[in-house]
């Protein structure tokens, strides 16, 4: 266990083989829609937020505990849509208009934006004050050093950052305003992770579907340079989750690692977050296979579906990914994306069911 503990980095510690966690967000109480709705019509007060996030962020963390996860998060509830709620963080955005409004939801019914300012987030992203609660929150119901050593924060990454944005009048004059408005960017996440990890959070992950689909402008290898970027700010504590999207339970992308083995090789993270379950376990040699010597945690549960594995299910996907000949020493087990596409009972046991298979295995190996 001393073996392993010391390989998950310089913070996470005390933690058995094959770690169970989830990826980031949680699938939101019922409520807290009703409560979404009463907000966009005025009907709550800022104390009235703070109450109902800080209830929302609590429900998540006691589901994670009780479902046996041995390493926590906040599940981003206070951030509503990923990314898209983020947005009002940062200043110099003038927001457009979806395409598409009626049917089905879907990745042509979010918002844009135009930086018709520089960006800026004076105020910063509000991760830190997020990492406060989950800490002071798990210290209560687990004590202080649990919280020290099993917590992890995530936020989206640069190249997500950047799709929804262009650049606008305040990067006209610039002879590359794609690039300038990246590299603002850049920087305001770069500081929001460096803030994090000063605060003493154990892991930090940037949630990635901008890497994993071609741009007209943003190489693949450009992508992976803002995101080193970025994690030269947390080092021993950064990881990022190489994601094919979920908007709706649904993927944005083609699913193959073969051609983002580049991106793979080259990503200086101590964690990569990886899709295997809704993939049927694809890809398994080319990851064992990586010069990169990051750690793996391996999406065992298929969020995307709403099929719900049993702890076998989990032992067997495991066991497979062992075969492949990723060690267990650089292993960990999650889900393939975050649980907010999901209802909270689903999600819930898909949880239980992660952590039950990851116990399941250890007596396996022993």
């Amino acid at each position: 266990m001393e073996e392993a503990a010391e390989a998950l980095g310089v913070a996470l510690s005390d933690l058995p083989l094959l770690p169970a966690m989830g990826v980031g967000s949680h699938a939101a109480p019922g409520w807290l829609f009703s409560f979404r709705e009463a907000m966009r019509a005025g009907k709550a007060g800022p104390q009235d937020v703070d109450e109902a996030y800080g209830d929302a962020t609590r429900t998540a963390i006691a589901d994670q505990i009780q479902a046996g996860l041995d390493i926590l998060s906040d599940g981003e509830l206070t951030r509503d849509r990923f990314v898209y709620a983020m947005y009002d963080r940062l200043t110099g955005l003038t927001r457009q208009q979806a395409a598409r409004k009626l049917g089905v939801p879907g990745y042509d019914r979010t918002p844009g934006y135009v930086a018709e300012e520089r960006v800026t987030a004076p105020e910063g992203l509000g991760l830190v004050d997020d990492y406060r609660f989950l800490r002071r929150e798990v210290a209560r119901q687990l004590g202080a050093e649990v919280a020290d050593k099993r917590l992890k924060m995530a936020l989206p990454g640069p190249a997500t950052f950047i799709r929804s944005i262009l650049p606008g009048a305040a990067y006209a004059g610039e002879a590359d305003p794609d690039h300038a408005l990246l590299a603002d960017l850049v920087k305001i996440i770069r500081t929001e992770v460096q803030a994090l990890a000063e605060a003493g959070c154990p892991l930090v992950q940037l949630d990635e579907p901008g890497l994993t689909y071609a741009s007209g402008w943003l190489s693949q290898a450009e992508a992976v340079a803002a995101i080193n970027t970025v994690g030269e700010a947390a080092p021993g504590r950064f990881a990022v989750h190489v994601c094919f999207g979920n908007n709706a339970s649904r993927p944005y992308t083609p699913r193959d690692f073969d051609r983002l083995q580049p991106a793979l090789e080259t990503l200086k993270a101590d964690w990569l977050f990886l899709e295997f379950a809704n993939r049927e376990m694809a890809g398994l040699d080319l990851v064992a296979g990586l010069v990169n010597p990051a750690r793996i945690a391996a999406g065992v549960v298929d969020v995307k579906s709403f099929y719900l594995e049993t702890a076998d299910d989990v032992a067997h996907r495991a066991a497979c990914i062992l075969k492949a000949g990723i060690p267990a020493e650089r292993l960990a087990l999650t889900a393939d994306c975050g649980l907010s596409a999901i209802p909270r009972w689903l999600g819930v046991r898909k949880l239980e069911a992660l952590a039950a298979g990851a116990k399941l295995v250890r007596g396996q190996i022993g």
